[in-house]
This record gives structure tokens, sequence and C-alpha cells, in this order.
């Protein structure tokens, strides 16, 4: 029988406050080595995870959010906007995809009829 995957949240209270509502295990008011900490138990557990990071923790560079990234595998880290501004929110991969693909590559589709 294979073990549950943990749903971990870590950011701001507010936005906690939500996650932990609906049954994930939350870090209310993290701080870059609040993650550094979740990760590593992880790691070392050798638990499943799904991570999900406020934006301001998911650009940190520690050592285990850069291992558990490059890695990939059991523990999967994703970012979510900010409670404060959701609509300013521009993940890291918008940047990859337009360096890819060109610069419009991320604009809605306009419908002519």
């Amino acid at each position: 029988m294979s073990t549950p995957t943990r749903l971990v949240a870590l950011g701001h209270a507010p936005l906690m406050e939500g996650f932990r509502l609906i049954g994930l295990e939350t870090h209310p008011d993290a701080t870059d080595a609040t993650v550094e900490r979740v990760l590593a138990e992880l790691v070392r557990s050798g638990a499943r995870a799904l991570v999900l990071l406020e934006h301001h923790l998911a650009s940190g560079r520690g050592p285990w959010l850069e291992q558990v990234r490059s890695e990939g595998g059991s523990i999967v880290v994703t970012e979510i906007p900010p409670l404060a501004a959701p609509g300013a929110y521009s993940p890291a991969v918008d940047h990859l995809v337009r360096s890819i693909l060109g610069p419009g590559a991320l604009e809605e589709a306009v419908e002519t009829r």
C-alpha cells in the first residue's frame, strides 16, 4: 500500500487559513527558512508531497528548494499568487514560455466573427 501524498501550503497567514479549512497542512507566515526546513523533512522522510508556496517564497534560492526543483519526482512544488494582488501575479514559467515561443505566446486570443 502506498503512503498518502502530503498536501502542504506555506505563505501569509490569511491565505493559509483558507488552505487549512480545506484540510491542507499549513505553515502560516512562513519564511525562506521555514520552506527549507519543511522541504528537508519531506526529502529525508521520502514523502510524496504537493507543496504550494506563496509567490514570495517560491522565488527563494535555498538548497532544499533548488534540489527538489531540479530532481523532480515525489515532491512537486508549485507557486500560488499573493492574496492581496492576484491580478499582478506572473509565474516564473511565463518568462520561459515567452523566451521559447515569442512575446505574444501568452496573450489571450481575440475571437473575431
